[in-house]
């Protein structure tokens, strides 16, 4: 039995004296409004209404139990209220786990906007590079850069993320710049180490998908490392171009094969899935929605 909805029928038919009255403003049959009302009364073990064919009034023992009623929904819809005012005003604790590298290069100045916006939000942010389990170590929000596999969390696409194939000049006026992903199995690597597809490289182009598993000399779980070493010539990586961007544009890393492209990857926010969403949660997502949405990083 629903306990509140037989109350609340319950009172609305003392009120109106009346199960139709009832049924039309709490936009509920006739019959519905009968059924919560039996099933109060079969529950309590007492008969709480007078009927007749047109009205409906409380005995004694229905009256008492009225007065009662009216207290405890008036209570509920204040604890409805309060908890609806205090969601309307973001405050309190939100945990936040991202990636290290787009942490301290794109998240830490948006950071920054959202405490602005919202300031009695107390945030713990959390970098790392390592896949932390959102549930069980207690995340109201985990940022994550991957090609998502399926899971019973929420995950809400923020930016897409691209990425480069790319080298020194020097490594590449050494080794030579390959022309064709083929090529690479000629050449050193840098790998990163949390890839679905492990330490293979799937480049697509105009002649279709090449899977390469190329002889690497590095593989790490944070692509700035990967970056660092690059640029030393240290070999040729697959970067995110929101870390690799610099060197590039400076010329200390150049891309190649830019006739073909690696898989996109996505920055997702992901949440347990719950009926209701915490408004601190949802402004967040809206935020980086707003800040990095709809372009690429």
């Amino acid at each position: 039995m629903d306990k509140v909805a037989s109350l609340r029928a319950f009172v609305k038919v003392v009120e109106t004296g009346s199960f139709a009255e009832a049924g039309r403003q709490l936009r509920l049959s006739r019959s519905a409004i009968s059924k919560y009302v039996a099933e109060l009364e079969q529950n309590l073990g007492v008969q709480l209404l007078n009927r007749t064919t047109r009205h409906a009034s409380p005995n004694e023992s229905g009256q008492l139990y009225f007065e009662r009623a009216l207290t405890v929904l008036s209570e509920l819809d204040a604890a409805d209220q309060a908890v609806a005012q205090a969601e309307s005003t973001p405050r309190g604790l939100l945990r936040i786990n991202a990636p290290m590298s787009f942490g301290t290069l794109r998240l830490g100045p948006a950071i920054a906007g959202f405490m602005e916006k919202y300031p009695e939000v107390r945030l713990q942010l959390v970098l790392s590079d390592e896949l932390l389990d959102p549930v069980q170590d207690g995340f109201d929000v985990t940022l994550r850069i991957a090609e998502l596999e399926s899971s019973s969390l929420i995950a809400r696409k923020i930016t897409p993320i691209e990425r480069a194939v790319c080298a020194s000049p020097e490594y590449l006026a050494r080794h030579g710049t390959p022309v064709h992903p083929r090529d690479l199995r000629d050449h050193v690597s840098l790998t990163y180490g949390y890839l679905l597809t492990g330490n293979q490289w799937k480049l697509t182009g105009s002649d279709g998908d090449h899977w390469i598993q190329p002889s690497w000399s590095l593989c790490v779980n944070n692509a700035e490392v990967l970056r660092d070493a690059a640029i030393r010539g240290r070999g040729i990586a697959l970067i995110p171009n929101f870390i690799a961007g610099d060197a590039l544009e400076n010329g200390t890393l150049q891309a190649v094969l830019k006739d073909y492209h690696a898989p996109p990857l996505a920055l997702y926010a992901i949440y347990p899935p719950t009926r209701h969403l915490s408004v601190k949660v949802r402004l967040l997502i809206d935020f980086l929605l707003e800040r990095f949405g709809l372009k690429a990083a």
